[in-house]
């Protein structure tokens, strides 16, 4: 997996891929169109952050990029690359409970706060992809 250097894009598989780590600059890409959704990114090594119809869906810091993004009703996969580690945020449903694992090994079950938001950190090296499956428990 590489940097995403048209910053979004719909995969073979109807997934997402999004996000470019190496770029020094903030750039961005907005208005773009997946499954009747309308999809803004905003990335660079600082930050990786996305949005559906202006609500968040993730954000990394440091920037990562992302490939295979693929969002349910009980939740969402995705495999994430980087530089460094990351703190990863995500929009989840409120209060509810998640199974999370990542690179197929159970990180355990996390809840959501008020606002349906999930942190979590995950260890990364460039040129090594991690998934990370989070389901509602």
């Amino acid at each position: 997996m590489a940097v995403v250097e048209e910053l979004i894009r719909t995969e073979n598989n109807a997934t997402l891929s999004f996000g470019n780590y190496k770029l020094p600059a903030k750039a961005k890409a907005d208005n773009f169109e997946f499954g009747g959704d309308l999809y803004k990114v905003k990335t660079f090594k600082e930050i990786t952050k996305l949005e559906r119809n202006g609500m968040f869906v993730y954000e990394s810091v440091p920037g990562t990029a992302v490939s295979q993004l693929c969002v349910t009703d009980s939740g969402i996969e995705f495999q994430v690359e980087g530089p460094e580690d990351a703190q990863i945020t995500l929009e989840l449903e409120e209060q509810a409970e998640y199974q999370v694992l990542v690179g197929g090994v159970s990180a355990g079950n996390m809840k959501t706060n008020l606002g349906g938001k999930l942190s979590l950190s995950v260890e990364l090296s460039e040129g090594a992809p991690v998934e990370v499956k989070i389901e509602k428990a």
